[in-house]
């Protein structure tokens, strides 16, 4: 019988099962981009195997927080550390892509013409589809935070309507930028306008499916009465994580598509 609060986790296949299937995907990837037979193949084979460790990880993480009680007051402490790092780690990746936009369009080159945007760019409006999304995130931003506070107070039904509300928001959002790629007059191709444009608001939609995710499994955790009062840590850590969404899009709107339009 162990005579300490800690989680000493079980031997698990699925660390080197993953680290196969990264392998596999990377490996793949680059077969595909040069044109290698076989390569789409290995590709699409080493995401499936991605998905399916990420699925059967996260089941095992699951389990033994609900029903194998493994998640202690101590062990949840440094579960939230960790969440925090990746987080910053998240922040670190923005902090970067809003670097090589600044880089661009503080000071844009003679080869751009020395404006920016650079001549021949039609800007998209940033009152129009990005407004909205911007409203339509802050608002999913309001009702997760609702929901945290009805599972705090053990309104589960409550609960349970506003995560369905941020889950369904977010899903809006994602079909309006999807909507908005599809009608932009420029491409990731054209030039670094295009090129920073795409690559910080895709990184930032890429974020928001994932969070959609997240807080979809959450949603259907809660409906199976897996959250309580005091034990929701993974309700938390979408909460935070979608918060980061919320903020780093503030950013995108008011640098990139207002200011780096204008």
């Amino acid at each position: 019988m162990r005579k300490h609060p800690f989680h000493l986790v079980d031997p698990s296949p699925w660390p080197i099962f993953a680290s196969f299937a990264a392998l596999l995907s990377t490996t793949g990837g680059v077969m595909y981009m040069h044109a290698y037979a076989g390569g789409s193949f290995v590709l699409f084979f080493g995401q499936i195997a991605l998905f399916y460790v990420m699925y059967v990880w996260w089941r095992d993480i699951v389990r033994e927080s609900t029903y194998q009680g493994h998640h202690t007051t101590p062990v949840q402490t440094g579960l939230r550390y960790g969440v925090l790092i990746f987080i910053l780690s998240e922040v670190m990746l923005f902090f970067a892509l809003f670097w090589a936009f600044f880089h661009s369009s503080l000071a844009p080159t003679v080869e751009i013409g020395a404006v920016w945007p650079p001549k021949g760019i039609q800007v998209l409006n940033p009152w129009e589809i990005p407004f909205l999304n911007t409203i339509i995130l802050l608002t999913s931003g309001a009702s997760v935070t609702w929901a945290h506070h009805a599972i705090l107070a053990g309104n589960r039904q409550q609960g349970v309507i506003a995560l369905t509300v941020t889950v369904v928001l977010a899903l809006i959002f994602t079909g309006f930028q999807a909507y908005e790629y599809l009608e932009a007059p420029f491409t990731i191709s054209d030039g670094i306008y295009g090129s920073t444009f795409f690559l910080a608001t895709g990184f930032h939609g890429f974020h928001v499916i994932i969070g959609t995710i997240f807080l979809a499994v959450c949603l259907a955790r809660l409906y199976l009465y897996h959250f309580s009062k005091i034990h929701h840590f993974g309700f938390e850590a979408a909460a935070w994580y979608w918060h980061m969404v919320d903020v780093v899009w503030l950013f995108l709107f008011v640098c990139i598509y207002y200011w780096g339009g204008a």
